[in-house]
């Protein structure tokens, strides 16, 4: 159980240090074309933020499935009430496709990084 607390106390403090470190990329109006540190994003961009993405999918990939169930439910009422019908398809674009497209859709260097 230690050992568990461990790796959940090292994620965070993981997640801390990269989300702050990568955060100031997305202020990238402040340095010129030509300026050495954009390598640096680049960098970061390809080491760090694009597996995160990937993991993210992954993720919610499980959470997709464990939420499954509700949003089919939901599917099945809005069909009785005459709404629109799109909670799966929703649910499967937040959890699964938009991570993906941030990881793989997106041109190298992302202009609005």
């Amino acid at each position: 159980m230690r050992r568990f607390h461990k790796m959940i106390l090292f994620s965070m403090a993981l997640a801390l240090v990269t989300g702050g470190a990568y955060s100031t990329g997305w202020a990238w109006d402040k340095w010129e074309e030509k300026d050495p540190i954009t390598d640096q994003w680049n960098a970061a961009d390809l080491l760090v933020a694009r597996p995160l993405g990937v993991a993210a999918a992954i993720l919610g990939t499980g959470l997709f499935t464990v939420s499954l169930p509700f949003t089919v439910t939901a599917d099945i009422f809005s069909r009785f009430g005459g709404g629109p019908s799109s909670a799966v398809r929703e649910s499967a674009k937040m959890f699964m496709l938009d991570p993906l497209k941030f990881s793989f859709a997106r041109e190298f260097p992302d202009e609005n990084m």
